[in-house]
């Protein structure tokens, strides 16, 4: 079994319960020192095989897979959470094409973890009720199709986390404040380097000083920028429909002064 196990952030402890027992137990693990901090192996057991993926190709790393029998506990740690920029895809597609059993455990990605260090919520009533994911073309461009670059999703405004882009900051704010952009050089932003690592660094700013803070910052791996206005400071504007007084639900109900009345939800075990 060959396990693709997102190892969170960067803190072992951020690691999912399922994935910490599938290092416990496995024989074999393939990880990138680079993204994944040596603390995470922690969860491994004593003598387990190890190898860093910072310098193998994907043909190195399939054939660490390949040399081992089919009934050999693997496991991939990818960082943050597998299916955000994994590269699993061709991965899986070996283990298909090869009769190799797989599975994928999801990890806790970066991007829930930034918001958490920015102490910010991503979808605010009356600002914002849509996160878009995505990065700058860069090296892999013809990655990238047609309509999904950053100018593009700017112009819907909502709330953008661009990965893999600090590298170029100059680059990336103007993207941000293209002709059509919903952002403006107000718009607030905030900058996470190394999430939830001992050297972890949150950064507030605008979209219009975007560039500078970067470049302030000296950061061009493991950073995470957050566009939005769900990220500005103070009340929101509305309160969520969710819990408010006048809003029923399958779980509370209206009663006939207008207020709500709940089914219990004390319970003891």
């Amino acid at each position: 079994m060959i396990s693709f196990v997102g190892a969170g952030p960067g803190a072992e402890d951020l690691i999912t319960l399922r994935g910490a027992d599938r290092l416990a137990s496995a024989a074999v693990v393939v990880w990138a020192s680079s993204l994944v901090p040596e603390a995470v192996l922690g969860h491994c057991r004593p003598g387990v095989e190890v190898h860093d993926s910072a310098t193998m190709t994907l043909e190195d790393v399939v054939a660490v897979y390949a040399s081992h029998a089919p009934d050999t506990r693997i496991v991939r740690l990818h960082s943050g959470d597998p299916s955000l920029y994994g590269a699993l895809t061709e991965q899986m597609a070996w283990c298909d094409a090869n009769d190799r059993e797989w599975e994928i455990v999801p990890g806790v990605s970066s991007l829930a973890a930034a918001a958490a260090a920015a102490r910010k919520e991503l979808t605010v009533p009356g600002l914002s009720q849509s996160v878009v994911i995505t990065r700058l073309a860069g090296r892999t461009a013809a990655s990238m199709p047609d309509g999904e670059g950053v100018a593009s999703y700017a112009a819907h405004g909502g709330t953008l986390a661009v990965f893999l882009s600090a590298a170029r900051p100059d680059e990336l704010q103007a993207e941000l404040l293209g002709p059509d952009s919903a952002f403006r050089e107000e718009t607030p932003a905030v900058i996470v380097v190394r999430a939830t690592w001992p050297d972890e660094e949150v950064v507030p700013t605008t979209v219009g000083r975007l560039a500078e803070a970067l470049r302030a910052t000296r950061a061009t791996m493991t950073t995470l920028v957050l566009v939005g206005e769900s990220l500005a400071d103070g009340a929101p504007p509305r309160r969520t429909h969710l819990y408010a007084p006048e809003y029923t639900t399958a779980y509370r109900l209206r009663s006939q002064s207008g207020s709500t009345r709940g089914r219990p939800s004390a319970r003891r075990r």
